[in-house]
């Protein structure tokens, strides 16, 4: 194996340098940014069509959005400035402050929120072209939703695998996990997003005791926090298979 190549398992190769091009990399990354906004907005919209809600969003969704709304903030504000506070956490966690990365946190936080908001209007149907997902009013409806929000699920799980790998820009939450995956958990993806999930807990705890709701929160967000990371595991070996983990760094590894 080259000196620039390490391995998290047998099949699973991480190049320290890069080794797709940029037009290529920018690319990737405007498709898994779309597919990422689309899907956390399919679980906040499907949660909150059927009544009483009972789906929930993904978990980081779910938690920075009730941590939002308690605080009376707007999707778009409340995903920057936790986002802001995520790049300061995974800071500390490498060991040293990257300006670079830093940057490109918040280079991807800013389409990424405005795409959350566009998706949100348009399923919602703000815009003439869709009239917007309408009530789940039958039991037909709520399985689909129900499907849907998974489905969502499993749209952010694969996008998130495509841009880790990608590695050009990450939301912080994102790269928080990839720095706990790669640098405490040998590349186990489902470890590493469980631990990943201990910051938006305390937000949703502090949206509880605030407002004293639960919303966003249900079996959407179980579905998320028991499958999420086995899915982007699962992705980085199904979808775009020679797209391997690109320039990769987490500081110190812990053995």
């Amino acid at each position: 194996m080259s000196s620039n190549i390490s391995a998290t398992s047998k099949t699973e190769p991480i190049q320290k340098t890069r080794t797709i091009s940029m037009q290529s990399s920018i690319a990737y990354f405007i498709l898994s940014l779309v597919i990422n906004s689309a899907g956390n907005v399919l679980t906040l919209v499907t949660s909150a069509k059927i009544h009483p809600s009972y789906l929930g969003a993904a978990y980081w969704t779910a938690a920075t959005a009730n941590f939002g709304d308690a605080l009376n903030w707007n999707l778009f504000w409340a995903f920057i400035i936790i986002g802001v506070l995520t790049v300061i956490l995974n800071a500390i966690l490498i060991g040293h402050w990257s300006w670079s990365r830093a940057i490109g946190n918040m280079i991807f936080m800013v389409p990424f929120s405005a795409l959350i908001q566009v998706f949100a209007d348009f399923f919602n149907g703000v815009y003439p072209v869709f009239k917007g997902l309408p009530e789940a009013r039958s039991l037909g409806m709520i399985i689909l939703y129900i499907v849907l929000n998974f489905f969502g699920v499993a749209l952010i799980a694969t996008a998130i695998s495509i841009y880790q790998r990608v590695n050009l820009v990450l939301h912080p939450a994102d790269d928080l996990m990839q720095v706990l995956r790669f640098k405490y958990f040998k590349g186990n993806a489902a470890a590493a997003m469980w631990v990943s999930y201990i910051p938006p807990t305390v937000l949703a705890i502090i949206a509880l005791i605030i407002d004293h709701q639960f919303t966003n929160l249900g079996l959407g967000t179980i579905f998320a926090f028991l499958f999420q990371g086995g899915i982007t595991g699962f992705a980085d070996k199904r979808v775009f298979l020679h797209l391997h983990h690109q320039a990769l760094d987490v500081g110190k590894q812990i053995n």
